[in-house]
């Protein structure tokens, strides 16, 4: 895990929230916004894992919170260790990817009630990249007006997952 990348893409995302036009932010949140809340660092977190391949990758729909439903392709489960747990995640396909939508144990005290993101990276031999310091919060959590896809159950975890942006935090956040 590059420490110094991580800081610098999350010093960029904030200035992305706080200044750019397509932010999800209000001009309001924007005047008062202080920046994203992380977890620190988690080494741990950053994996390489042996994806299997679902033998059937069906479609599936997935809900999002406006009630509109999106089209995933289920690709492949992994585990992982959390501590001494284990953990058993879903990779979804997109036309653009892969999407990796996750609730954990910590959701709505100090994660994101309806979960986090990552795109997981997919690299030889049935394996991806997936570092869980780069999980982010759907744009769905800075306000109502954003459609964000609900994490399926099957990527509801019972393990906290302590790497990543956390639950928005400040004055700015009261102002969705």
């Amino acid at each position: 895990m590059d420490t110094q990348r991580l800081v610098s893409l999350r010093a960029q995302k904030d200035h992305f929230f706080k200044t750019h036009s397509q932010s999800p932010l209000s001009a309001a949140q924007k005047q008062v916004f202080t920046g994203l809340s992380y977890f620190l660092p988690n080494p741990r977190l950053d994996l390489t894992v042996a994806v299997s391949v679902f033998e059937d990758r069906q479609d599936v729909t997935i809900q999002t919170t406006t009630g509109d439903t999106r089209w995933y392709r289920r690709y492949g489960a992994f585990e992982f260790n959390v501590g001494q747990a284990v953990a058993r995640l879903t990779i979804y396909q997109t036309p653009h990817g892969y999407f990796l939508p996750f609730v954990d144990a910590l959701a709505g005290t100090e994660t994101y009630p309806a979960g986090r993101y990552l795109e997981p990276v997919a690299l030889a031999e049935g394996q991806f990249h997936v570092d869980f310091n780069e999980a982010y919060n759907p744009y769905c959590a800075y306000g109502p007006q954003w459609s964000c896809p609900l994490t399926p159950a099957e990527n509801r975890l019972s393990v906290a997952i302590m790497a990543g942006e956390k639950m928005p935090a400040g004055d700015w956040a009261a102002l969705t």
